[in-house]
């Protein structure tokens, strides 16, 4: 019988007969319905860093169900795992003096860094400045502002033109080309949001110098800057933030995902001492009258407490900074294998692209080889390129990055070698 579940980024005239249904969860492994194992290469989408099955979170969740499951943050009320969880971002953040406005999620937090940039340059008597600028490839997630933000085209057709006004791409990587529009429409500028390694759209560490001179431009023409962390902040990149690894001083940072492991919907906002100031500073002043139901959701903040506990106290992140190098490896050993065009990897995260010319003579193979990495045993999906996606949890042993890349190499050759 078909599904009646409708799956996000889905051909559902394929998917609705072949759903792929998961039971349970151990570490970097998953088991189906059906009892088959497979190594899971994406930890979900990116966030389930402490591995699978970790009691203590899901006893946390409990525990602040039985006490008082979530109310309203909205006006002057809060619960008490909120504030506590507001705490520790801001004392993480690589931003002095920060708050924290909390969403359910990465698209959430980038709608509501959006609007508060734009919000901000309003309510210091600079309306004028409406225009965000993204660039190609990035992902913002997908929220009116994420959608329009998106350097991914294909996430951005279909809609009837212009979803979100005042949105500029530029390529990604190139600083000169931000200078050039920053010359050109600078006095209309409210912010430019980029990733410190762009995720979604491929897996690209930036290029030396990049985040210094865009960092440069953003102060010579008063342009907000965002670092959307959705993906690298809380340690993908052995950092608690990709900020740090690059050394960039955002006004906001939009985070997500691995503040929870996935256990709970949670994101938000880092918000800096500028971009606060009208709003918190003085006897009276503006108001941001932006907030969603759950923000701030008090069984979702416990949640993320203890996943970050879990982070702490086993020095996860001094794991991905040790494995990183070990999965590079492994991952540039796939250089050679059959389709493979290139391989990119940084911190615990890595792309194995298809060769351009074999995706442009079978534009379905890619599909075909996460079909083939499964059959091997490995959860993947594609990113931008298309590419195999990798970012495990921080918890993968060595031995299971090995399982990983025999799998992908399996797959590889078995798409290549064509039908038995």
């Amino acid at each position: 019988m078909p599904t009646r579940f409708w799956h996000g980024f889905a051909d559902m005239h394929l998917v609705r007969d072949h759903e792929v249904v998961f039971r349970r969860g151990e570490g970097v492994w998953l088991e189906d319905v059906e009892g088959n194992r497979y190594l899971d290469a994406t930890a979900g989408l990116w966030y389930c860093a402490a591995g699978y099955g970790r009691a203590e979170i899901a006893e946390a969740a409990a525990r602040q169900m039985r006490e008082l499951d979530a109310y309203s943050c909205f006006g002057s009320y809060v619960t008490e795992p909120t504030l506590r969880l507001a705490e520790r971002v801001a004392a993480l953040a690589p931003i002095p003096e920060a708050v924290v406005f909390l969403t359910t999620g990465g698209s959430e937090a980038v709608e509501t860094a959006a609007k508060l940039a734009r919000r901000y340059w309003d309510a210091t008597g600079h309306p004028e400045r409406r225009i965000i600028v993204s660039r190609q490839q990035g992902y913002h997630g997908m929220n009116a502002w994420g959608t329009e933000l998106a350097g991914i085209a294909a996430n951005r057709e279909g809609y009837g033109g212009t979803i979100v006004e005042a949105v500029e791409h530029v390529p990604v990587h190139d600083a000169e080309a931000l200078a050039a529009l920053f010359e050109r429409r600078g006095p209309q500028i409210a912010a430019f949001i980029a990733e410190p390694v762009v995720g979604a759209g491929g897996v690209i560490p930036p290029q030396p110098g990049y985040w210094s001179r865009v960092q440069e431009l953003c102060r010579a023409h008063d342009v907000l800057l965002i670092a959307d962390e959705v993906v690298t902040g809380f340690g993908r990149l052995g950092t608690w933030f990709g900020s740090e690894r690059f050394a960039i001083a955002p006004d906001l940072i939009t985070f997500a995902k691995v503040v929870t492991s996935g256990y709970a919907p949670l994101g938000g906002v880092i918000v800096g001492r500028r971009v606060q100031a009208p709003f918190w500073d003085g006897p009276s002043g503006p108001v941001f009258r932006h907030g969603y139901t759950y923000s701030g959701h008090a069984t979702a903040c416990a949640v993320a407490l203890a996943n970050l506990e879990i982070l702490e106290r086993e020095d996860l992140l001094a794991r991905v900074r040790r494995l990183e190098p070990y999965l590079a490896d492994r991952i540039h050993g796939l250089a050679d294998a059959p389709l493979v065009g290139e391989t990119r990897a940084v911190g615990l995260t890595a792309a194995v692209q298809l060769a351009a010319d074999v995706v442009a003579a079978d534009p379905g193979i890619a599909e075909r080889v996460v079909g083939a990495a499964r059959r091997h045993g490995v959860v993947t999906r594609l990113v931008g390129g298309p590419g195999l996606h990798v970012s495990p949890a921080f918890v993968i042993e060595e031995s299971e990055i090995d399982r990983l890349v025999a799998g992908f190499r399996a797959a590889l050759s078995e798409v290549a070698a064509g039908p038995a």
